[in-house]
């Protein structure tokens, strides 16, 4: 089982990166929905907390990955695959990371400037990085809407273009973050 990558496939830190934070990712969305549907306050606060240790938990795993993919070899896609098809993969990446690091950024920022602390699960206390502000709190947590929706869309089109490549190119496009491929 290789660690590092190579130009056929992923290594295992970066295929177990990639599917923790994609669960973590779907667990933001169920805490969330969970969250915003509480028959109680407690437990709708109890909840957030939640959500918010988990984006903390992915904003650091995210650097982690981020790290590790510049430091490795990016597996390349199949040769016949179109220049413009490589161009849209390779934004929808960065796009994807781009959200993931500005979600935690706009729900911390929104969490200072409406006065609530983040934890994470209870350990330690993020810093607060701007006072409480009712304007920018219903700034940061819109955007932070906003950023979650076009979260949700990018991540449908790359699994859309993933099922594309198994099922009708036929490639190993997908099977490479699945297991290893040398």
């Amino acid at each position: 089982m290789s660690v590092m990558n190579t130009n056929a496939g992923y290594g295992w830190p970066a295929r177990m990166l990639h599917w923790v934070i994609v669960a973590l990712i779907i667990a933001q969305f169920v805490l969330a929905n969970m969250a915003e549907s509480a028959e109680s306050r407690m437990e709708m606060f109890v909840l957030f907390a939640r959500h918010k240790s988990v984006g903390l938990t992915i904003f650091a795993l995210m650097l982690i990955r981020l790290l590790w993919r510049f430091v490795n070899t990016q597996p390349q896609l199949p040769l016949r695959t179109p220049i413009w098809q490589r161009h849209i993969a390779q934004t929808t990446h960065w796009l994807l990371y781009a959200l993931i690091f500005a979600l935690p950024i706009t729900g911390l920022l929104g969490s200072a400037a409406s006065n609530f602390p983040v934890t994470w699960f209870g350990i330690f206390t993020v810093p607060a990085m701007i006072g409480p502000n009712e304007a920018l709190a219903d700034l940061f947590h819109e955007l932070h809407e906003i950023f979650a929706v076009a979260l949700f869309m990018l991540a449908l089109l790359h699994v859309l273009a993933a099922l594309k490549h198994h099922f009708f190119d036929r490639d190993n496009v997908l099977r490479r973050m699945i297991r290893q491929i040398n």
